[in-house]
């Protein structure tokens, strides 16, 4: 039995990308700036500031730090008048509430913590969580290992006595780097077969394979 699971947010427990990628394209499109919805999808998990550095770079625009805050900043308030259309997957609470007062339970995110609990408090679900890092609290993006690593110290629980849940290969590789285990779910931009490439211990189809995650965890 393993003493942590630590959740990531974006395409895990909340069907977010429609709303990521909208409040993205709108913003770099005022900029002149286009990608595809796929090219974003893709990097979602590696925090704001890094995407849109990523779509800048891959379309050759010009940027520098002080367009970078105001990319982010706008992108922010965009999401920040769409939470209410975010939902939650099929399946997530259920499991999040069969290991709560089991297990210690850690959200994980590299979106903005305004964003996070403006939508936690809508659902009711802030008091499931026994801490919630942001991409305000870290470093280094995922796939570096900092944001699962701080989960774990702040749970007070050993990296190797605690699981990630995740769907991006920026996830999976997160985690193993912090020599944590990891369930991926291909509820994201990335398939089963994408996932599987990258060795995590357990992959399922969606977070309503309970049964076998809590095995996983619990046994």
């Amino acid at each position: 039995m393993f003493d942590a699971v630590i959740f990531d947010w974006d395409g895990t427990l909340a069907d977010t990308t429609p709303i990521v990628v909208h409040s993205f394209q709108k913003v770099l499109r005022e900029i002149g700036c286009i990608v595809s919805d796929e090219f974003l999808e893709k990097m979602i998990g590696i925090g704001a500031r890094n995407m849109f550095k990523e779509a800048l770079k891959a379309t050759d625009t010009p940027f520098d730090d002080t367009l970078m805050d105001s990319l982010v900043k706008k992108k922010t308030r965009i999401q920040l008048r769409l939470t209410r259309r975010i939902e939650l997957f099929n399946g997530a609470m259920d499991l999040v509430d069969a290991l709560h007062s089991k297990v210690k339970i850690a959200l994980a995110t590299m979106s903005n913590r305004k964003v996070v609990s403006k939508i936690l408090a809508e659902k009711g679900i802030v008091g499931y969580f026994d801490l919630v890092i942001t991409a305000d609290e870290v470093q280094q993006p995922k796939p570096d290992p900092e944001i699962f690593l701080r989960c774990a110290k702040g749970l007070g629980c050993q990296p190797q006595r605690s699981v990630v849940v995740e769907d991006s290969v920026f996830g999976v590789v997160a985690a193993k780097r912090a020599n944590i285990r990891c369930i991926a779910v291909p509820s994201g931009a990335y398939s089963i077969e994408e996932l599987r490439r990258e060795e995590p211990d357990l992959i399922v189809n969606s977070l309503r394979e309970k049964e076998r995650i809590l095995e996983f965890i619990l046994t």
